[in-house]
């Protein structure tokens, strides 16, 4: 098995906008051709748009765009932008009077840093689809990770600064590949060392060595904090249709498990699609494992991408 850059799956291009002064963005994925996708939703508060789409009974055959972003569900306008900058191409499915453009959308909640009014919208979405290219995929503090942090439990104060990130292997022919923006309530553990990487911080700025430190915090607290998610994407050039494509992100939310903890709370939103670009032949059971596998290491990265902002400290701060 190799490593290898996430943009290297090839069949779609990848593009960022970000509002750096409002500390919010979007991250867009453009597809060459409609591609079969599937969904998973978990936790208590998401913020989505079109998942009945990937429904295995629904008709759609699959999607043209993805839309990862901040803004809570404010952040949802920003799929108008990615549908008009595709019709405009000619891209979407043929109804006759013209071509709708099958978009769906995740969002994080980043409202509580930077300017709470500062959100994505259709001019964003449509700019990260004029910044999107088959290049290197950015990680870090851009797109929908703008905005993004992590083990909040503790509050504002002791959380830490997250970001998105990515990560792909081959086997073979197969590519598999995660795309993660990391918001989450938990703390991050790199799933090589088992070791805590990025969460909540003690009063001397130092991270909690205990994984047992939520519990002792959650039993304190009254009105949990409900702004997290975290979300993100498979992406494979398996020959996968809907229903398989289903259970790929359901079983890649075991990638969670290993990176994030705790996860699926009903303080998240947690959300991992999964979409097929190519016809390679390959079993679900290599394919399922192996997307839990990159989603894991796709979160550490995210956090060792990220970078201080607006106070909070990143990774690279400890």
């Amino acid at each position: 098995m190799n490593e290898i850059d996430i943009m290297d799956i090839g069949g779609f291009k990848a593009g960022h906008a970000q509002d750096e002064k409002g500390i919010t963005g979007c991250t867009v994925l453009l597809f060459d051709k409609q591609a079969p996708a599937g969904v998973d939703i978990r936790g208590g508060g998401p913020a989505s748009r079109e998942t009945p789409l990937l429904n295995p009974v629904a008709d759609a055959k699959g999607i043209h765009g993805l839309v990862l972003s901040g803004g809570s569900a404010f952040g949802l306008d920003a799929a108008g932008g990615v549908m008009k900058y595709l019709e405009e191409r000619n891209i979407g499915f043929d109804v006759g009077v013209t071509k709708v453009p099958l978009v769906v959308q995740s969002c994080i909640f980043d409202l509580v840093i930077g300017d709470k009014d500062a959100r994505p919208d259709g001019k964003m979405g449509y700019e990260a689809c004029e910044n999107a290219t088959y290049d290197n995929f950015k990680q870090g503090n851009y797109g929908a990770g703008m905005g993004a942090t992590v083990g909040k439990y503790m509050g504002r104060e002791c959380s830490m600064k997250s970001g998105i990130g990515s990560y792909a292997v081959q086997i073979g022919e197969l590519k598999v590949g995660a795309v993660v923006a990391v918001n989450a309530l938990g703390d991050i553990y790199d799933i090589d060392t088992d070791r805590k990487i990025a969460g909540a911080l003690d009063t001397d700025g130092k991270l909690f060595d205990d994984e047992t430190a939520y519990f002792k915090a959650a039993a304190s607290i009254q009105n949990m904090f409900t702004g997290n998610t975290t979300i993100g994407t498979i992406i494979t050039n398996a020959g996968l249709e809907k229903t398989a494509l289903n259970k790929v992100a359901s079983m890649a939310h075991n990638g969670y498990g290993r990176a994030i903890r705790p996860v699926h709370t009903m303080a998240d939103g947690d959300s991992i699609y999964a979409v097929s670009v190519g016809d390679v032949a390959a079993d679900i059971n290599l394919v399922g494992p192996l997307s839990a596998y990159v989603m894991a290491k796709a979160i550490a990265s995210a956090a060792r991408s990220a970078r201080s902002i607006d106070g909070y400290k990143a990774v690279c701060d400890l």
